[in-house]
């Protein structure tokens, strides 16, 4: 599976802001039944944020990973965070071998936090982002996400050196969409951003409800179109 830098390839976080409920002697959310029930209301492949996949053990991300793939997940994303890139790498296996076996697929798109954490000096950052990129594609990897990094030469240098589709997130001074795709980029996330920009206008809608008893005006969608939206796919 590949990227194009198209409208359907512009992806946002819609995780919901509390504590999950765990599965029975795991650390992961159970996620698979609310991943079957999106799953089933869109017309395009579902990948779902896991984070670090929620355990140490590689084997147990893996399984975290085949139950989601058994509801129809067509794509994880998974990253490193301040972990040492092995780890990643072997969780990155595990899930290839799980999945493999089942006789499904799944996209692995893998995060690296070198920008996002600041795991390496400025001027070296480019360099320490294509070594785990090199890991990961050799473990398994089908795409790279790396939050945080905005400079136009560095995008275009990691993009084409990588050897994986490039997935950057929105940032403020990030280039426009065009400009990504003439670069190299394949996918762009909008990360947390839509969802706080519902949060806030939320909350101004609630303040001014409680102080006036009105609503500002805005953009709103009707019974009828969120109804359409939560029934597609039957």
């Amino acid at each position: 599976m590949t990227f194009d830098l198209t409208p359907k390839h512009v992806a946002g976080d819609g995780r919901s802001y509390v504590r999950p409920a765990l599965y029975a002697g795991s650390t992961a959310p159970i996620s698979t039944v609310a991943a079957a029930n999106i799953a089933r209301v869109l017309s395009v492949p579902l990948t779902i944020d896991l984070e670090d996949g929620y355990a140490a053990d590689a084997r147990v991300v893996a399984g975290h990973v085949a139950r989601l793939v058994q509801v129809g997940i067509a794509g994880i994303n998974i990253e490193d965070g301040a972990d040492e890139p092995a780890v990643l790498a072997a969780k990155v296996e595990a899930i290839r071998a799980a999945v493999s076996t089942s006789g499904a697929d799944v996209f692995v798109n893998v995060r690296t936090d070198v920008y996002l954490r600041g795991l390496a000096p400025e001027g070296v950052r480019v360099s320490e982002v294509l070594a785990r990129a090199k890991l990961y594609r050799d473990a398994g990897a089908d795409g790279l996400f790396v939050p945080g990094i905005w400079q136009p030469e560095e995008i275009g240098e990691v993009a084409a050196a990588a050897g994986l589709p490039l997935n950057v997130m929105y940032l403020p001074g990030l280039p426009a969409l065009a400009e990504l795709g003439a670069l190299g980029v394949r996918r762009l996330s909008a990360g947390t951003a839509i969802a706080q920009g519902i949060w806030g206008a939320a909350r101004v809608a609630a303040e001014a409800f409680l102080d006036s008893g009105t609503l500002p005006a805005g953009p709103a969608m009707d019974y009828g179109e969120i109804q359409q939206l939560l029934s597609q796919g039957g």
